[in-house]
């Protein structure tokens, strides 16, 4: 049994006790919170979590062997350094820092420590993103050309962090996943309509080896709630819908060419004259493993400290999600710029 310590119970802290507290083999023993209400909430519905105020007293009981960070974004490091000098396994909500040297920082002591640290990129634990990340290493959907997320609502507009960093690290972590790498250049546009210096809209445009394009569009001054990711490939297309009864789509849908892309043309034809083949067949709705994906993200952060090894969304994860962010937030305070991830990787020492 591992005795566990939540610290935060604010909007997305309920979900995560939930389901620390229902996995088999762990027990929440702490929430630390401040708010009187929160732990009124937390004091009703898990009589056997003890509520403190403080995060001292879990560092002071030994029998606390991971802590569960799900504060303000900004504060994730600071915590999880903490608890890493403490000895302790941790699981951080998204983002894992705000900076890629801070991401450095947590993963060199926990590797010294040899100490699990993750991060909460729940929907590398969904269903139809697993089954989206088959599909393509399979080969069935071809050459994959590039691909786009909107991630929209009418609120909660945030204060601390701005739309980018609240709500881009879900789609970040998709795309790294499905296309197996990090992006290597990044251009971003925002505006901030209701607080001076926090953007309410971003567009990302996020450039990927081998030619593969992705953006995003990320909003909380939006009529509709939109959680959607659409994929074009050469052969097939996907639409990942996760408001919708049919979560996942696949379109057997493109345009074939006979001439092979990157061929040299007959001396007599354009490319403007070429016969090209629109094929439109038929769209498969794949049958989707009834799960919860935040209980498979815990389950799978009791697992790797029991086993010792590396969680999906460990530090490699977490690293390249807040380079992609860190790239973004230099393109919105140039102007736009095109921002390589080189100039956001530490350069090493001499």
């Amino acid at each position: 049994m591992i005795a566990l310590a939540q610290i935060g119970c604010g909007y997305w802290g309920p979900n995560l006790l939930r389901n620390f507290s229902a996995l088999p083999g762990a027990w929440v023993k702490y929430v630390v919170e401040t708010s009187e209400t929160r732990r009124r909430y937390v004091e009703t519905l898990y009589p056997a979590t003890q509520v403190v105020s403080s995060i001292d007293a879990i560092y002071r009981d030994p029998e606390v062997t991971a802590v569960v960070v799900a504060t303000p974004a900004q504060t994730h490091f600071t915590l999880a350094l903490q608890t890493l000098q403490s000895g302790r396994h941790v699981f951080v909500e998204k983002p894992l820092a705000m900076s890629v040297s801070e991401v450095d920082t947590l993963a060199a002591l926990a590797a010294k420590q040899r100490l699990t640290l993750m991060v909460g990129h729940t929907f590398l634990y969904n269903p139809a993103v697993l089954f989206l990340k088959q599909l393509i290493d399979s080969g069935e959907l071809g050459r994959i050309y590039y691909l786009y997320a909107q991630r929209l609502n009418l609120g909660v507009v945030r204060s601390d962090v701005n739309a980018l960093w609240n709500l881009a690290p879900h789609d970040v972590s998709i795309f790294n996943f499905l296309l197996g790498s990090a992006p290597t250049a990044v251009v971003a546009h925002g505006t901030d309509y209701l607080q001076k210096g926090i953007e309410d809209v971003v567009f990302a445009h996020l450039e990927y080896p081998g030619q593969v394009r992705a953006s995003l569009h990320v909003s909380w001054l939006d009529p509709n709630k939109v959680r959607k990711v659409t994929l074009v490939g050469s052969r097939k297309m996907v639409v990942y819908d996760d408001v919708a009864d049919d979560k996942l789509v696949v379109y057997d849908k493109g345009i074939d060419s006979p001439i092979p892309p990157g061929a040299e043309l007959p001396f007599d034809q354009t490319a403007a004259g070429m016969k090209l083949v629109y094929r439109s067949g038929d769209s498969h709705v794949p049958k989707l493993p009834a799960v919860e994906p935040l209980r498979e993200e815990a389950r799978a952060f009791v697992e790797a400290i029991a086993t010792g090894l590396p969680p999906r969304s460990g530090t490699e994860s977490g690293r390249n999600v807040v380079a992609a962010l860190q790239a973004a937030s230099l393109s919105l305070k140039e102007n736009s710029r095109r921002v390589q991830l080189t100039e956001i990787f530490p350069k090493p020492a001499p």
